[in-house]
């Protein structure tokens, strides 16, 4: 209770939040590496090389308590994802960068140069879209490697960066309006086994099942044609009997 009433954060946290088992994975570097595989460790490897720096800068620049703290978290944390993708990499003979790439250093160019609110507003835009970036990127990973080491990587980083995703929105200066947005969803479409489009300027320019509509339409017209065939032929009989029958009475009369 002590700490909840001294952590504000704390007593916001929702209760019970499920955390995947990392246990269950093993980490043996069993399991063949692919190029994506490789790509992913150097991506986790250089978000570390510039963010724990921009977080070292963040709690030295910004006059926000929350920044300094948001700065301070994700640099704490990036030690240790750093040290995680570094076995990782290893293990698996990786090589990995040792300086950010020529976006990050630009990125870190602008926060050195930036002061009070600008530099806030910097430090939580850059870092918030660099997060987003990678973000599916570590979903494709963790959902198709081979290898069981970057398997464990991928899930780990992934709880990394939702964390830091989550800290930085929590500055309450995200420009949400200036991220990528999604690609546009694709049109839904029917299975192949229920409709199916012919050719244009076919006759049967649609089928069902396989079978061209025009037929199920033949079929259908000469089942109506021959049941109303039958129940014409039925009612003539009946009222013909029925007749019969009254003129039979009426002569024995």
């Amino acid at each position: 209770m002590a700490m909840v009433l001294l952590d504000p954060q704390m007593a916001r946290a929702e209760p019970g939040v499920p955390e995947p088992p990392n246990g269950l994975l093993t980490d043996r570097g069993k399991g063949a590496v692919s190029d994506a595989d490789r790509d992913f460790a150097v991506k986790v490897r250089l978000a570390g090389l510039w963010e724990i720096p921009a977080g070292e800068m963040a709690q030295e620049k910004s006059d926000d308590r929350r920044i300094r703290s948001i700065g301070r978290d994700i640099a704490d944390q990036h030690v240790a994802l750093d040290k995680l993708v570094r076995d990782a990499a290893k293990k698996l003979d990786v090589p990995l960068p040792n300086k950010p790439n020529a976006d990050q250093q630009g990125w870190l160019a602008e926060m050195r140069e930036a002061e009070g609110k600008e530099f806030d507003r910097i430090y939580i835009d850059r870092l918030r879209a660099a997060h987003g970036k990678i973000f599916p990127a570590i979903a494709t990973i963790r959902a198709s490697t081979r290898n069981d080491t970057i398997r464990k990587l991928a899930q780990r980083t992934n709880q990394f960066v939702m964390t830091h995703m989550t800290l930085l929105e929590s500055s309450g200066i995200v420009n949400f309006a200036a991220l990528p947005t999604a690609p546009p969803v694709a049109a839904a479409s029917e299975p192949a086994s229920a409709i199916q489009a012919q050719p244009a300027g076919s006759a049967t320019s649609l089928s069902v099942g396989g079978t061209p509509v025009l037929a199920f339409v033949v079929v259908a017209l000469a089942s109506a044609g021959v049941t109303f065939f039958i129940l014409r032929n039925v009612m003539q009989n009946s009222r013909r009997s029925s007749y019969q029958r009254r003129r039979a009475r009426y002569y024995e009369t």
